[in-house]
């Protein structure tokens, strides 16, 4: 019965750590567009800075972790919570490295002014900020209808990625000296939409959780 409880603790301090990781991600993403849209470097640096935090984390997930499989050999539904901790964490230490590229991009961009008004680039941080808020919500759940609800929202982040895309070579075609700049915020919106993916990685990760399955949320 100790050990159980013991067990459980150390199950509730992962999921306490994912929760943290969630937050710290949307905020890194939320500040790193504030930066994009205002050219604001000092924002931008303080972004990346602050991603020793989400690597702490991620360290004491693989650590606690570790020590259950090691000192307690769970299996079935408890071993796949681990292993799905694992995964997670993993998948928002990515989501922060891409948070990170979006303000280094804007460290780029010192010095010039914005091509034009940033409309898709924001819509798609924004979609993809709840994203990360039914992902982390779907995992604390278990909620496998959440967790299948985030492929439909990556769909619109793929569609936004599309139109900006297109709209960004237009510019490049009839204004050749834009297109180093459009070329960066296009590896801007790519940068928001893999965030997306990963979240749809933590949504699938849910539904193998619960089923003992994986599914592709993509199909």
């Amino acid at each position: 019965m100790i050990r159980r409880k013991e067990f459980d603790k150390d199950l509730e301090e992962l999921r306490s750590l994912l929760q943290q990781m969630g937050e710290h991600v949307k905020d890194a993403l939320e500040g790193a567009i504030n930066a994009l849209q205002n050219l604001d470097t000092t924002l931008a640096q303080e972004v990346v800075e602050a991603d020793l935090q989400l690597n702490a984390m991620e360290d004491k997930i693989m650590e606690i972790g570790s020590r259950l499989i090691i000192t307690q050999q769970p299996v079935a539904k408890d071993l796949r919570r681990i292993i799905v901790a694992f995964k997670i964490s993993s998948d928002l230490e990515r989501m922060g490295d891409l948070a990170i590229d979006v303000a280094k991009a804007t460290m780029r961009l010192q010095g010039q002014q914005l091509i034009k008004p940033l409309v898709d680039i924001p819509r798609m941080a924004e979609i993809v900020t709840i994203m990360i808020d039914e992902a982390i919500q779907s995992y604390l759940d278990e909620n496998t209808d959440l967790a299948y609800k985030m492929a439909q929202d990556d769909d619109q982040v793929d569609q936004l990625y599309g139109a900006m895309i297109n709209e960004l070579y237009s510019y490049m075609v009839t204004k050749p000296d834009t297109v180093s700049q459009a070329m960066l915020l296009t590896l801007v919106g790519r940068y928001i939409e893999r965030i997306g993916d990963h979240a749809t990685n933590i949504g699938e990760s849910v539904v193998y959780l619960v089923t003992g399955s994986r599914p592709d949320l993509n199909e």
